[in-house]
């Protein structure tokens, strides 16, 4: 049976954990911010702010996300009941809001390498244990999931480019050396850096 194609960023996927460890779905809810404003969608990497509150992480080619948003839960504030969400609608006013973060450092994932326009690209073998940068793409509010993926040709030494290289994924092989997915871990984990929020 053939790989599925992979036609378009997914955002950041759990898969296991870097000692081989199956990934068992463990998350941490974390405090979201009443009307925070900002989409945050399944697959996004977030970060812990001042204040203790989960919010969406905008770096790119530096910074230390705390995991990967999988979900929220808060009391709609139109109905009163409790809505589990894949994806943080902006600006909704709710107290009891958290979001659901796989936040293990040692957490592994699955994700989709685009060029700069968030355009499904490939990246060579030779990518394992390099850095990687991001590409923030656009997350689809119909489906709550994340458009985020690594941008081809950023693979470098520099220490501060916030995702690591693990391995290529082989069923993605578009010809020889060149893969469409990347198994990575977070490279600056908030919880592992000796600076605070």
């Amino acid at each position: 049976m053939a790989y599925p194609t992979v036609s378009a960023p997914y955002g950041f996927k759990p898969i296991n954990r870097l000692d081989g460890m199956p990934y068992a779905g463990a998350t941490r809810q974390i405090k979201i911010a009443s009307g925070y404003a900002a989409n945050v969608f399944n697959g996004d990497l977030v970060a812990v702010v001042t204040g203790g509150t989960a919010e969406k992480f905008a770096g790119t080619t530096s910074g230390s996300p705390v995991g990967v948003f999988v979900g929220c839960s808060y009391t709609n504030p139109t109905t009163k009941q409790k809505t589990f969400s894949q994806y943080w609608p902006t600006g909704t006013v709710a107290a009891d809001a958290v979001a659901y973060v796989v936040d293990d450092p040692n957490a592994v994932f699955k994700v989709a390498v685009t060029n700069g326009s968030s355009v499904m690209s490939s990246a060579a073998r030779a990518a394992i244990g390099s850095n990687m940068s991001i590409i923030q793409g656009t997350g689809d509010a119909n489906t709550g999931n994340s458009a985020v993926s690594v941008l081809a040709g950023s693979e470098n030494t520099t220490n501060t480019l916030p995702i690591r290289v693990i391995d290529i994924v082989e069923e993605t092989a578009t010809a020889a050396d060149t893969f469409v997915e990347l198994i990575v871990k977070i490279n600056l984990h908030q919880y592992t850096q000796a600076t605070g929020v």
